[in-house]
């Protein structure tokens, strides 16, 4: 074990641990110069006629389902009745 390239090692992550202790004291003296993303991450909000517009398709798209559901079980009866 080579002692002087340890503590050259230790010496270069004493000098990158000062300058992220500065930059940490400098954000908590100014909090305001905090970079804030300009995008929003997580989930999207609807507004209110977004959120009619997809109540209606729903509402449709569900009817469809049960029409369709329907039609497939009275064909279904209609068959075992006829056998």
């Amino acid at each position: 074990m080579d002692l002087s390239k340890t503590l050259s090692e230790l010496y270069e992550e004493k000098i990158r641990l000062d300058k992220v202790i500065a930059s940490l004291e400098q954000l908590a003296e100014n909090p305001l110069s905090i970079p804030v993303s300009a995008s929003r991450r997580g989930r999207k909000f609807m507004s209110p006629q977004e959120r009619r517009q997809v109540s209606e398709r729903m509402r449709k798209y569900w009817a469809e389902r049960k029409a369709a559901d329907r039609m497939q079980q009275a064909h279904a009866f209609a068959a075992a009745s006829a056998a």
